[in-house]
């Protein structure tokens, strides 16, 4: 579905079910004791609607976070495996490359051509032209 398709289907059908849940939120604040499970909940999401309902003005917001946790899988299942790296500055590096590898993946871009047209001449650029060597910059200018 494209972002204008996604919005128009959620400009549609998401406010009435909003407008009820925020209503039962409110029923439930009232009556619930604050300390109580059920009044913390309630208490909790009203304080955060506003990051709650964004996904109405920006299309591009996934409403689940299923495909960051399902593409994290094998990182997780591959943990103790990579316990040798052995340093504290590999995490964050790993991460990054894991990042990039799943974006492409993600955009179906072959990663080992991505990394052979990107990397050779990367230390010569300026940091302000990295932008458009991400994996989305690049899958938009090969598809063109």
């Amino acid at each position: 579905m494209s972002h204008a398709e996604r919005h128009t289907l959620r400009l549609e059908r998401a406010p009435e079910l909003l407008d009820k849940l925020r209503a039962q939120l409110l029923a439930i604040q009232k009556t619930a004791l604050p300390k109580s499970v059920a009044g913390q909940a309630a208490n909790y999401t009203l304080s955060l609607w506003s990051k709650l309902i964004l996904f109405l003005k920006h299309p591009e917001l996934e409403l689940s976070n299923n495909l960051a946790e399902n593409s994290m899988r094998p990182v997780a299942i591959g943990r103790r495996n990579w316990l040798h790296l052995g340093s504290k500055e590999a995490g964050p590096k790993i991460a990054a490359i894991f990042s990039v590898v799943e974006s492409c993946r993600r955009l179906s871009v072959p990663i080992r051509r991505y990394l052979a047209d990107i990397l050779p001449g990367m230390a010569n650029r300026s940091i302000q032209s990295l932008t458009e060597l991400t994996p989305q910059a690049y899958a938009a200018r090969v598809t063109n």
